[in-house]
């Protein structure tokens, strides 16, 4: 990823849709569903306020920081695996050896995740998904789109999304386990992004003129940095 940037418009992505939105007449400029997607963005904003954030809520009062923190690193943890694979799946010998490193780290010396020692003998972490392997070997992101709990993507990143969840291993659990597990794991994610982001969600929606279209820019931001890992362009430099 493209640092703490492009950490925060990543969770903003995942968790957007507070309610209030504006809306506008849908343009052919801005893609084939629009006007679908900002009625999504409205249903993900109910979802927000009435669910979301009153959980976000109850979870700050019961988990002191440092449990929360420790939740964090779990679930980073958790998708290493991944990250890992798709750090191969796009040639990232390098950053395929530093994920490698910090699930064994992680998982041993920081007691299955919990902790990040692997952090401080700086083996920095860093996020890989298929959809950003896909735009690597050359596939269109298409049009814009608003899902329904996950937020901003397209189909290329919901392509990917789904690809992710196959090759999750934690997947492998016994089917009788398994919808507990991702339930549990999908809640705790769902808690740990808004707890980093709401604030940030909360200033983007206040300074936007038109929330769904500031929302879809810094998506496409976002994703553009992602694929590049952070990485300069050559268009991007200043011409001297």
């Amino acid at each position: 990823m493209g640092g703490f940037k492009a950490l925060v418009l990543a969770l903003c992505g995942l968790c957007a849709g507070v309610s209030g939105c504006a809306t506008a007449p849908p343009g052919s400029a801005n893609g084939p569903y629009e006007q679908t997607n900002r009625d999504m963005l409205k249903l993900n904003g109910k979802i927000d306020k009435y669910f979301v954030v009153p959980t976000v809520a109850v979870y700050f009062v019961l988990v002191p920081e440092g449990g929360r923190r420790g939740v964090h690193n779990f679930l980073g943890n958790l998708s290493l695996p991944t990250i890992f694979v798709n750090d191969m799946l796009q040639g990232e010998l390098s950053r395929a050896g530093k994920s490698m490193w910090r699930l064994v780290i992680n998982s041993t010396l920081g007691l299955g995740g919990f902790f990040d020692p692997a952090s401080k003998i700086g083996i920095a972490g860093h996020g890989e998904d298929f959809g950003q392997t896909l735009a690597v070997w050359g596939v269109k992101e298409g049009p814009y789109l608003v899902l329904p709990f996950i937020g901003p993507s397209n189909p290329r990143d919901a392509t990917g999304l789904a690809v992710d969840t196959a090759i999750d291993p934690t997947n492998q659990i016994a089917l009788k386990h398994h919808i507990w597990w991702s339930a549990g794991r999908e809640y705790f994610t769902l808690l740990d992004l808004k707890g980093q982001t709401y604030q940030t969600i909360q200033s983007i929606q206040r300074s936007s003129v038109d929330y769904y279209s500031s929302l879809r820019s810094l998506y496409r931001q976002m994703r553009n940095d992602e694929i590049r890992n952070g990485r300069v362009q050559r268009e991007d430099l200043p011409d001297f």
